[in-house]
């Protein structure tokens, strides 16, 4: 059984008994649970889709978690226990996931059972303890104190979960996938948890008119993060553009450039890489042949791996200098520059590029045994042309995907749709 399957079994079980309890005890709380199942089903209607983004539904979320760490409202106490924000939090949820399900959008179950789960722990921490009248002799500040560190515990939890299942899902390393989990923690996910500890202190004071005036900030955040992930997506497809210059211009084969970016994406992947990282080397993987269009003569087929050292550092600086005058980020311009470079002293990034580059040149075209020919070509030269370490992940890469080997020259475009 992988560990995803675990997770989703594991979330089926307490959606399942927190289900039958609430229909065996009843509702309390109607209307709370009315209002708050409405702002949640709202915030799931409004999750985004298409764009890489850390938290896609940040007010779905933060009213899970208010609704969790609910103790009264307007003074009374509110009475509902965990099993009732379970349930009422997975019926808003699905409610509003419906057309993302509908429409085939973004891994639902995975965000589902996360969800369950997360707030399940946050519910089981706060409420029974509330309930007894634990949390009545404590102050306005160590109360919020309190709110507040349970969210960040729930917010800890919620990131292994999220890298367990993106491990399970794509193979990638625990480690690196949780570091990147963690560092989104301060990001949206701060907002997240401020907005549902103020939700639930608001309401608990002021009562649900709380609910539209403490969302409408993280709803414009919402907005505002939106925007800019539209932005970092027209801006790739501004990269991924430049980069087919090499291939209209012939000089290139076509699609060299998107298999090398998502072969060296996912290399990097299996190294450790940051996401911010990962960003760099897949634009640096796209433009690693724009200095070819400076030449006078062409390369035949492209092929700038069978080329002297001189020469292809010349390319390597002359595309460094074509990257530098599109407005790219500069560290995208230093990997493209030093790809060519000896690869102890090359950045981690360029030596995934220059390897990859290798491998897809060597194997292209060359038949079924191409790809392992080219695989055993790159071991061989490891002593001083390519990093040991990169080229052993590239085969971890393609033995993970392909079972030992790459796809043979009918497959090639699978790269692109697999890792793309």
């Amino acid at each position: 059984m992988t560990v995803r399957r675990l997770i989703h079994g594991t979330a089926v079980l307490v959606a399942a008994v927190c289900l039958a309890v609430t229909l065996w005890t009843g509702i309390d709380g109607p209307g709370v649970a009315l209002a708050f199942g409405v702002l949640i089903a709202v915030g799931e209607l409004t999750r985004w889709s298409g764009a890489e983004v850390r938290q896609a539904a940040p007010l779905g979320t933060a009213g899970s978690l208010s609704y969790a760490l609910l103790g009264s409202v307007a003074g009374d106490p509110a009475r509902h226990g965990a099993a009732q924000v379970v349930t009422v939090v997975l019926a808003a949820s699905l409610l509003g996931s419906v057309p993302h399900i509908w429409m085939g959008r973004s891994p639902t179950l995975d965000h589902l059972a996360r969800r369950v789960l997360s707030v399940g722990f946050a519910a089981v921490c706060f409420q029974p303890l509330y309930d007894r009248g634990v949390f009545t002799t404590w102050d306005g500040s160590a109360y919020a104190l309190l709110l507040i560190a349970l969210l960040v515990l729930t917010a800890l939890c919620d990131a292994v979960l999220a890298a367990a299942l993106a491990r399970s899902r794509t193979g990638w390393p625990f480690g690196p996938l949780l570091r990147d989990e963690l560092r989104g923690l301060l990001g949206i996910g701060s907002a997240v948890c401020a907005t549902g500890a103020v939700i639930a202190l608001a309401v608990g004071v002021a009562g649900l008119w709380a609910l539209p005036v403490f969302c409408l900030p993280l709803l414009l955040t919402q907005l505002s993060v939106r925007r800019y992930a539209a932005v970092r997506a027209t801006y790739r497809q501004t990269i991924a553009s430049l980069a087919r210059a090499t291939e209209i211009a012939g000089c290139t084969p076509s699609g060299h450039a998107h298999r090398v970016a998502a072969l060296s994406r996912a290399v990097g992947r299996d190294l450790g890489l940051s996401r911010p990282e990962l960003t760099v080397l897949e634009y640096a993987a796209l433009m690693h042949d724009i200095g070819q269009l400076s030449l006078v003569d062409p390369v035949p087929a492209g092929a700038t791996a069978g080329l002297p050292a001189q020469e292809q550092r010349r390319i390597a600086l002359l595309g460094g200098a074509v990257v530098r005058q599109t407005g790219v980020d500069a560290a995208v311009a230093v990997v493209v520059e030093r790809q060519a470079d000896p690869y102890r002293e090359q950045p981690v990034a360029a030596r995934i590029v220059r390897t990859v580059n290798a491998y897809e040149e060597k194997a292209r075209d060359a038949g079924p045994e191409g790809p392992l020919r080219a695989l055993e070509e790159l071991r061989l030269a490891t002593a001083g042309d390519y990093a040991p370490e990169v080229v052993e992940s590239l085969a971890r890469v393609l033995s993970r995907h392909w079972g030992g080997g790459a796809p043979a020259s009918g497959g090639r475009a699978a790269v692109v749709d697999r890792w793309g």
